[in-house]
């Protein structure tokens, strides 16, 4: 049977009840911003590059199907959600897990904005299993706090992003090549300019499907802990949650994030409108497979590994190797990095709270 969490009502209620939600609610919507902000860029990187749309519009595009992509995916499916919510346990003290993790979601900001900082584009999804399951460790001084279940599925997730966007980045690159080798340049460029903003609308849709069920799992966890309720359980995601959360990211993705467009759209590859398209293209059906089938993928493995399958299916010397072995090594860096964070914050809150 699936938990039912409260009404909007309830939820205003309890907030001016319990004053230490505030800050897990600040702060887990802290990261969803930050979400929006740093990694919802990825998905308009390609059209932007390519010309196919200027930065503001494509970027509005963003934020408006960032939106659409929470609240229809978490309708049809919240299974990206429970996974998450179930992922780890901050034991049986609901006082004590609630600042565990709040302490969390604090480590997941900074990480966050480093990279941003640097114009990486790392995955709020690695940051996000990293900052809660050092935050478990840090509860139980072992990993008895980590679901190995649930974590495997999520660790699965991650990698199988990485080999079906850069597959399907190839293989949609070779197929387009195939169909288009006798047709005439410039209407073939104009297909594609027109379809690529399609194709981007459909990777922020997914963006804000993947990435924004998993930090409502998070907040859900929130609401339960400040009930009292530590235990796992299928969840029931309430209508004004998947609002608000979306409108934040929605928020998030308006501020911009030229500086991970120019990493992931610019700098590894040089698309023409074809390949923008397949890209995109590959981002988006790699991830909703991904999504009707409940693992959490990153987003960002997605997009940047569907445009260096684009590129090598033109030849391998096509993509900047260097850009694409720096992204690799902040996404590893992330689990020991934002992990740490995690588990220091979460010592260092228990200690003050």
């Amino acid at each position: 049977q699936k938990r039912n969490f409260m009404t909007i009502s309830q939820f205003i209620q309890q907030l001016s009840e319990t004053p230490a939600l505030w800050i897990t609610v600040v702060l887990t919507l802290g990261v969803i911003l930050v979400n929006g902000w740093t990694d919802a860029p990825n998905a308009i990187a390609t059209c932007v590059a390519t010309r196919a749309m200027k930065p503001r519009n494509a970027i509005a595009m963003a934020a408006v199907f960032n939106f659409l992509g929470v609240l229809v995916m978490t309708l049809l499916s919240p299974k990206v959600a429970e996974t998450i919510y179930n992922m780890v346990d901050f034991g049986s003290n609901a006082h004590e897990a609630s600042i565990a993790l709040s302490a969390a979601m604090f480590a997941i900001v900074v990480w966050a904005v480093l990279a941003w900082a640097f114009g990486i584009p790392t995955s709020e999804s690695h940051a996000l299993i990293a900052g809660i399951t050092g935050s478990a460790i840090a509860m139980h001084n072992n990993l008895d706090g980590v679901n190995g279940a649930e974590w495997g599925k999520v660790l699965f997730g991650l990698v199988f992003s990485l080999v079906i966007g850069f597959a399907l980045g190839y293989a949609v690159t070779k197929l387009i090549q195939r169909l288009c080798r006798r047709m005439n340049y410039r209407k073939a460029n104009g297909f594609f300019d027109k379809g690529q903003v399609v194709a981007a609308a459909g990777t922020a849709f997914m963006h804000g499907a993947q990435d924004g069920q998993k930090f409502m799992g998070v907040f859900l966890l929130g609401l339960a802990l400040a009930q009292g309720n530590v235990s796992p359980g299928a969840v029931n995601v309430p209508v004004w949650l998947m609002i608000l959360c979306s409108l934040v990211m929605a928020c998030g993705t308006s501020i911009g994030g030229m500086k991970i467009i120019k990493s992931v759209g610019m700098d590894m590859v040089k698309l023409e409108k074809y390949q923008g398209f397949a890209a995109d293209i590959s981002a988006t059906a790699g991830l909703l497979v991904c999504s009707v089938t409940g693992m959490p993928v990153s987003t960002t493995h997605a997009k940047t590994s569907a445009i260096m399958g684009v590129g090598a299916a033109k030849r391998m010397r096509a993509v900047n190797w260097s850009v694409a072995k720096e992204m690799v090594f902040t996404w590893i860096l992330t689990f020991p990095g934002c992990g740490l964070i995690g588990f220091l914050m979460t010592k260092l809150f228990i200690f003050i709270f």
